[in-house]
């Protein structure tokens, strides 16, 4: 099966639009950017609050980003195009089993030295942690012993702008004798407090 791939302009070119169009409103800072592999795979788990989010952590990153997200997105030729060239893998999040496709392309960018996004609470929740899905997680999992990154993301009011820290923990492994719902608890528990919550 042909790996997912990132147009690499389409993506120059929208980051740095989205670099100019948000710093009237954003103060980027980042911060453990030394916990991500410099030349291995890994899977992101960020705090999910607002659509922003997705460009911001990609301008935080030190590298390009795939993005796990909802099917919704890509319905039509033209979508389905612009997010699979910024690096979109479409889930039906209803029916995880039939994107089997979707779940073969990640497995095989985190074979090379790719950067997969999965947010675990699976759509936004601004005051708060909302509840973390395993699911997909524990399909990866059973298919690659990938490196896990929790992320945390935090705005705060910064007079006309808003304040946006970005922090990249320590790697997470899941062991072999650790149960799905007891490893997404202490992602959960990492995304919380690098998020100040």
């Amino acid at each position: 099966m042909r790996v997912t791939t990132i147009n690499s302009l389409v993506y120059s070119i929208v980051r740095v639009a989205a670099r100019i169009c948000l710093a009237p409103f954003f103060d980027l800072h980042v911060k453990g950017r030394e916990n991500v592999p410099p030349a291995s795979s890994c899977i992101f788990l960020p705090k999910h609050q607002r659509w922003e989010d997705i460009p911001l952590l990609a301008l935080a990153s030190p590298g390009p980003l795939y993005y796990v997200a909802k099917s919704e997105l890509f319905t039509n030729r033209l979508s389905r195009w612009f997010m699979t060239s910024l690096g979109g893998i479409p889930l039906d999040r209803r029916r995880p089993l039939a994107s089997r496709t979707s779940i073969h392309a990640v497995v095989g960018l985190l074979k090379g030295e790719a950067r997969v996004v999965i947010f675990p609470e699976g759509t936004y929740y601004r005051n708060g942690m909302g509840p973390g899905h395993v699911g997909l997680i524990r399909l990866i999992h059973s298919r690659i012993e990938a490196r896990f990154i929790p992320v945390g993301i935090r705005y705060s009011r910064k007079g006309m702008r808003r304040r946006v820290d970005i922090r990249f923990g320590k790697t997470l492994l899941w062991e072999t004798s650790t149960e799905p719902e007891e490893f997404l608890s202490a992602v959960m528990r990492h995304i919380a407090t690098l998020s100040g919550r």
